[in-house]
This record gives structure tokens, sequence and C-alpha cells, in this order.
């Protein structure tokens, strides 16, 4: 065939998406815009005459249409050529075809690596399915895949088989556009997508597969079995805690059971049982994302330095587990340095208790805790007394400590010094308690009264007392 030939198929393919009185895809649409490499493998074929006497009623009407678009002569009887079967579709099917492709702005990049999804009635229903409950939600390049790279028979299978096991409709363009398309809308037998979503529905499905779609990814057999059985084995065989913590992380079925034992070799190297390890997956499932020889080993190691001992690391990682995957350069190393200007030691346990507290909050947070108390006057020294003594004091956010001591200060009439023998006074809700009790008591107590015992007192003793 001629290059001027296949490019003028080209040109039929590009109008039938952009009549001249609507360019959909670019105000400047023209029916020479794709290019003929692009379309040249279509095109390779022997060319039949087409004469007025040949040309049956359906290809009559079609013609008729493609007129309408601004198709030429010469341009219908080549797209009849290449695709004979436009030339038999109805005038209501390919003005029907035609208009979704359209509403799904469908590139004519798309439509020249798959044409007959001009005609084929097998797109009928996934294409109506789309329309109806997708657009605008499914990503373009995820829906385009889905059209082009897959049986449409297979997809619109599936995505009902999704919503009979529990994906909610309003959440099935998430699920679309997290998965690889090919393999589960059309790679997968039907038979095996289904057990994947019954094997799941034992875990959290399908909550777990709205928070991270591309499980479906995973072979049942290689990948998901095996690593769902290692948590299970970590669980003691409990599977519902090995759910547990599948639903807490559900990403962490992406890892693999050799990365799995792994990092469960290093954790029992230094002394944790399989029950601490489960433990702490339980309160921090990240534990196993976190890179053993860039993290792991040497926090480890500096937990060690500070004189703790392998039940200590194992509290200590249950209350800041962060401690294991924050940043050193950027949040550790400049926590580190605020701790030693206020008076904290090398190696020494106080550091680490202090350094676990502020894994909780932002370097700017704890700069601004520090700038405040000395503005109230506490020096480095105090303020290293009352964070040994109760070190919460430094992760607590600055604005809220500071409205505290004003209250503090100002309606209980008290002496911001106070808080040196009872610094837990700043983690007190204000309102639902500092406030509330203070204004119980003030009248038979006095302004006077014990910070400690008016605050540390469990609410049903409190309310007893006031009856």
């Amino acid at each position: 065939m001629s290059r001027a030939r296949a490019m003028a198929s080209s040109s039929s393919i590009s109008a039938l998406l952009s009549p001249p009185t609507s360019a959909l895809f670019s105000s400047k649409s023209k029916i020479s815009s794709l290019s003929f490499n692009k379309i040249q493998p279509f095109f390779f074929f022997k060319q039949k005459p087409i004469t007025p006497s040949t040309i049956s009623a359906a290809a009559a009407n079609s013609t008729f249409i493609l007129h309408e678009l601004g198709l030429s002569e010469s341009q219908i009887d080549l797209l009849f050529q290449t695709h004979p079967q436009i030339e038999l579709s109805s005038t209501e099917s390919l003005n029907r075809r035609i208009s979704q492709l359209r509403s799904l702005r469908i590139t004519e990049s798309a439509i020249s690596r798959r044409p007959e999804i001009l005609t084929s009635p097998e797109f009928d229903p996934l294409l109506d399915f789309i329309q109806k409950h997708l657009v605008g939600e499914i990503q373009q390049e995820k829906l385009e895949r889905l059209l082009i790279s897959t049986n449409p028979s297979n997809s619109i299978e599936r995505i009902h088989l999704l919503l009979e096991r529990g994906i909610p409709e309003e959440k099935l363009a998430h699920v679309i556009n997290s998965v690889n398309v090919g393999k589960v809308f059309d790679g997968m037998q039907i038979r095996e997508l289904e057990e994947v979503l019954l094997f799941l529905q034992r875990f959290g499905s399908p909550e777990i597969i709205l928070r991270r779609p591309a499980i479906l990814n995973l072979d049942l057999q290689t990948q998901l079995i095996p690593r769902i059985n290692f948590l299970i084995d970590l669980a003691d065989g409990e599977e519902s805690a090995a759910a547990t913590l599948i639903r807490k992380l559900p990403g962490i079925l992406a890892y693999t059971v050799s990365h799995f034992r792994s990092h469960l070799n290093f954790w029992t190297s230094i002394g944790l049982t399989r029950e601490q390890i489960l433990k702490m997956a339980l309160v921090y499932p990240n534990i196993f994302s976190v890179s053993k020889e860039r993290k792991l080993k040497p926090r480890i190691e500096f937990l060690t330095q500070c004189s703790l001992n392998t039940e200590e690391i194992f509290k200590f990682l249950i209350k800041a587990p962060t401690f294991l995957s924050l940043s050193f350069e950027k949040n550790l190393s400049k926590k580190l340095g605020f701790l030693i200007k206020i008076g904290y030691k090398h190696q020494t346990k106080e550091l680490a208790i202090a350094l676990g507290s502020v894994t909780r909050t932002s370097c700017k947070n704890l700069q601004m805790v520090v700038s405040l108390f000395l503005s109230y006057g506490f020096s480095c020294e105090d303020l290293l007394k009352m964070s040994k003594k109760h070190p919460q004091i430094l992760q607590y956010n600055w604005v809220s400590l500071e409205k505290k001591m004003e209250f503090l200060i100002e309606e209980m009439e008290r002496d911001v010094g106070e808080l040196m023998g009872f610094p837990a006074f700043l983690g007190y809700k204000l309102d639902d308690r500092i406030k509330h009790r203070y204004e119980m008591k003030k009248e038979s107590r006095g302004k006077g009264m014990s910070l400690n015992k008016l605050l540390s007192v469990s609410t049903k003793r409190f309310n007893l007392k006031m009856e």
C-alpha cells in the first residue's frame, strides 16, 4: 500500500473521534492527526475495489454516518476495506459506539491499536458499565488498558465478581487504578481470582483489598499463602493474630517469606522471643519494612550502648517504635542535639528514654517546647530534671503547653515553678480535666490545693468525693 493511502486510512479513524463541529480530544485535532508509523501495520492488505452495486443497505447507512462526520468518499472506502465490519454496522449501533468512545475520551492512538472496538458487540457490556459507573473516577491510562489490552468479556466478568465479593461500586475505580489491569482483569482465570478473594476474606477482605488493591496482583499459591502462613506461624498458629497484623498493614503481604525470615532472625539474634516480636509487629507492622543494615542494626546498637538490656529494648520499642524508621539525618540527629544541649549525657538510659519520647513529635515542636520553658524562666537544668521525671513533656504540643501554663498562672494564681514538682500537670487535658476539676474544687479547697491530688486521682474517685 502507498504511504498516501495509509495516511488516508489514519485520517478515517481520526475523523471518527474528531468531527469538524466538535474536536473532542484537542482543539487542533485534524483528520490527519495520527502518524503513519502508528497506523501502518493495520493497512498492509490487498485492496478490493468497491462499487456502488456492492454496497448493501447497511453499508449505505454507515456511509451516511461517516459522511456526516466529515469523511470523504475515498476515506470511507478505505475504512470499509480495512475494517469491513463497519460497513455492515447499523446506524444506531455505530452512532452509539462513537458517542460512547467520545464520552470516555478514548484516544485515537488507542483506537488505532484496537479498531474492532468500533463495532464489536463484545464491548457493549463493558462500555455501558464504565459509562454509567466509572466515568471521571478511573484513570485514563487504566481505562484505555482495560479496553485495549484485555478481553472485554473477561473484564466485565471480573468486575462483577469484585462487586459480588464486597468491593463497593464507588470504590471499584480505586481498585482498577491500583492493580495490574492486564493481569487481574484478563491474565488470571476467573476461578483463580475468585479463589484469591475467598482466601482473603479470612483475613479482612474486602477492607484489606481497598487499602492495598495491589494484593490482587499476587499469586495465591506461590505468594499469598506462603506469606500469610509465615505470619500465622509467627503468631504460634493464631490465625486471628495474623489477620489483625494484615488488617493493620495490608502492604505487609508485599514482602517475601525470605524477607520475613531475615528480619525474624535479626530480632531473635538480639535475644527477643517470637512472642515479643509479634507484639512489636502488632504495635508497629512496619518493623518488617525497615532496612536491617541501614537502620535496625545501628539503632539497636545505640540502645545497647545506652545500657538497655534485651527486655528494656523490647519495652522501649513498644513505646517508641518509630525510632526504628525515622530518618537519622533529618530527624533523630537533630533531636539528639537538643537533648544533649539541655544536659542529657551520652550513652545513658535517660538519653535513650528521652529520645524515645521525642520520636512522637517534630523537630520544630521540640525546639518550640524548649524555647517556651526558657521564656517562662526555666533553665536547661530545670527542663532536664522535669523531663527525667516526666519525659512526655518534651513531646507535647507547645501551643497546648503554653495555654496550660497561662491557666496555671493567671486563673489558678499558682507559681509556674510548681511544675518542677508535678510536671505531669502539663499532660492533662485543659478543658476536660484541669479546668473542670479546678472549678469543682476551688470553692471547697481554695486556690492552694495540691495539683497532684486534684488531677491524678481517677475520674471515678473524684466523682465519689464530690457526692
